[in-house]
C-alpha cells in the first residue's frame, strides 16, 4: 500500500475558539491594550479587527503606514536610543551630550530595497486557530502568560512571501491528515510542532519540521518520516518544490543540531544565496540575514565604517556563516570570525574556499570562551578593527572585557537589532570609566556615529550600526 494512501482525514471538528482565549470584549486581550482604546470602539460601536488584522497589527504594526511615515517612526525611535545613552553615560561621569541630547550623530535611516515579502525565513507554529482548529500553522497573537494565544494564518503578512505560505499551508493539510496530535503542551502529549521555511533569491526552498516523540519508538518514526516525504515528494506537498526537507525531533522548546541533530529526509543538505557577489552555503540553523537585499546595503556600509587599509586584521565576532567577514576580506589582510553554531562555522570555511577567499580563519565556540584566549596573546602589530552582530541577548560580559582590554581594538562597530534590551547594557560597558573591580582597565570606547538600517519593514524593528572609537 501507498504511504499516501495511510494518511488518514482530521478527526477534528471546526469550533469557535474557547472563551478563555477571549477578552471581555471576545477579542484577544492583546488586541485591545489600554482603557482608552476599549472605550473609543464600545462608545463609536467600531467592529472589532478580523484576526487578520490582529496578526498583521501584532507582528507588523507599521502595515498600514506609508513607506516614508515607516522610516520617520523607526528614526524617532532610534533618537531616543540614543538620548537614553546620552542619560545612561551621563550617570557615569562622561560627558556625552550632542545636539538633541543624543550620544553621537544620528543619520536617516537607509531604507530597504525591498518593502514587501522580504523575508527568507519564517517560522509556523502550530496550535488552536480563531476556529478551533488545533492544527492549524500560522503566528501566533497573544501570550503564554496571559493564556490567550491564538495560531491566525500568515497568508495576508506584507513582509512575508507567498513560497513561506504555501509550505505552510501543505504542513497543514499533512498533520490534518495525520492521526498523531499537535503538540501545544509538551506535558500534555502530541508531535506536530512548528515549520521553519527557508529560501533564497536562487529558488532555493528549505523545510525543517520540528516533531516531540513523546514515547513513540524508532519504528513509528521511521514511519512519520517516511509519510513526510512521501507528502512533500509525490504527494499535495510536491507543488512546494522544496530543495530540502529536514526532520527534528525535539523535546524542547529550541534545540541545536548538537542536542538534537537535523535530520534530512530529502534532497540537498544546503541551499545557497548570493550576497556581494559571493555565494553562501546555509544549513538549517545557520544565522542569515532575513532581508538578503537589505543586507548587502547594510554590510557595504559596515565596509566604510571599518575604515579598513590593506594591513588591517578584521575581528568579525558571532560571525554566522561569515557574510560580514568574506564580504570584507578582500580590504584587509585577514579575517578572525567566531561564532557558536558549530554548523555555521562549516558553512563559513565551505563559503571561504568555495569563493577562492584565503585570508579567513573561523572559530567554533562561544565567543565568552574563544575571544578572551584569542586576544590575550594577541602580538601582531597590524590594526585591528573589531565588528560585533550579536543576537538580541547581546554580547557575553566577557566578551566586552576581552575587546576593552585589548589595546589594539581601536574601532569597534556593533550591529544590533535591539539596542534598546541587553545591547544597552553592552554600550554601557565598552564606554564606562575603567573599573579593576570588574576588571575592565582598557581605555573606554565613545560612539561617534549611529546609522540605523530598515531591514525589517512593517515592523517597528530595525538594525542600528553603532560605530565607537578610542
Amino acid at each position: 500500500m501507498a504511504l499516501c494512501c495511510l494518511l488518514r482525514p482530521p478527526r477534528w471538528h471546526l469550533r469557535p475558539p474557547p472563551l478563555a482565549l477571549l477578552g471581555p470584549d471576545r477579542s484577544l486581550g492583546t488586541a485591545t491594550k489600554g482603557k482608552g482604546k476599549k472605550k473609543a470602539r464600545e462608545g463609536c460601536s467600531l467592529p472589532d479587527p478580523s484576526w487578520e488584522e490582529r496578526l498583521a497589527n501584532a507582528v507588523t504594526p507599521l502595515w498600514r503606514l506609508p513607506y516614508q511615515e515607516q522610516l520617520q517612526v523607526k528614526y524617532e525611535s532610534q533618537r531616543k536610543i540614543l538620548q537614553t545613552l546620552a542619560s545612561r553615560l551621563e550617570e557615569l561621569g562622561i560627558d556625552a551630550q550632542k545636539p538633541g541630547g543624543l550620544c553621537c550623530p544620528l543619520q536617516p535611516v537607509v531604507p530597504s530595497p525591498v518593502i514587501n515579502g522580504y523575508r527568507n525565513k519564517s517560522t509556523f507554529s502550530v496550535n488552536r486557530g480563531p476556529d478551533g482548529n488545533p492544527k492549524t500553522v500560522g503566528l501566533y497573537v497573544g501570550t503564554g502568560k496571559a493564556r490567550n494565544i491564538v495560531c491566525v494564518k500568515a497568508n495576508h503578512m506584507k513582509n512575508m512571501p507567498s513560497k513561506h505560505n504555501k509550505v505552510a499551508q501543505c504542513y497543514e493539510e499533512f498533520i490534518s491528515r495525520s492521526p498523531l496530535d499537535s503538540c501545544i503542551l509538551f506535558h500534555e502529549g502530541g508531535h506536530w510542532r512548528e515549520l521553519v521555511v527557508r529560501t533564497t533569491s536562487r529558488g532555493h526552498t528549505m523545510a525543517i519540521i520540528t516533531f516531540h516523540p513523546q514515547e513513540l519508538g524508532q519504528e513509528a518514526l521511521a514511519t512519520q518520516k517516511a509519510l513526510l516525504k512521501e507528502f512533500f515528494m509525490c504527494g499535495p506537498g510536491a507543488v512546494c518544490a522544496l530543495t530540502s526537507l529536514y526532520f527534528q525531533e525535539s523535546t524542547m522548546t529550541r534545540c541545536s543540531h548538537e542536542q538534537s541533530p537535523y535530520q534530512l529526509l530529502h534532497g540537498e543538505p544546503h541551499i545557497f544565496e548570493e550576497l556581494l557577489g559571493l555565494k553562501f552555503r546555509i544549513s538549517p540553523d545557520a544565522f542569515f540575514q532575513v532581508n538578503t537585499a537589505g543586507a548587502e546595503v547594510l554590510y557595504q556600509a559596515v565596509g566604510k565604517l571599518c575604515q579598513t587599509t590593506g594591513d588591517t586584521v578584521l575581528l568579525d565576532i558571532c560571525c554566522g556563516t561569515g557574510t560580514i567577514g568574506l564580504s570584507l576580506a578582500h580590504q584587509v589582510s585577514k579575517v578572525i570570525g567566531v561564532e557558536v553554531v558549530e554548523k555555521a562555522i562549516e558553512d563559513a570555511k565551505w563559503n571561504a574556499a568555495f569563493n577562492g577567499i584565503s585570508n579567513c580563519e573561523f572559530h567554533s565556540g562561544k565567543a565568552e570562551a574563544v575571544l578572551p584566549q584569542l586576544l590575550a596573546s594577541w602580538e601582531d602589530a597590524r590594526p585591528l578593527v573589531a565588528v560585533v552582530n550579536p543576537s538580541r541577548a547581546g554580547l557575553h560580559y566577557r566578551v566586552v572585557r576581552a575587546i576593552r582590554n585589548c589595546r589594539t581594538i581601536r574601532r569597534l562597530l556593533y550591529i544590533s537589532c535591539k539596542p534598546e534590551g541587553e545591547a544597552m547594557r553592552n554600550f554601557l560597558e565598552l564606554c564606562c570609566p575603567p573599573d579593576p573591580r570588574k576588571k575592565l582597565t582598557g581605555e573606554p570606547f565613545a560612539p561617534v556615529l549611529a546609522i540605523p538600517f530598515d531591514l525589517f519593514p512593517h515592523t517597528v524593528h530595525c538594525e542600528l550600526v553603532l560605530l565607537f572609537t578610542r
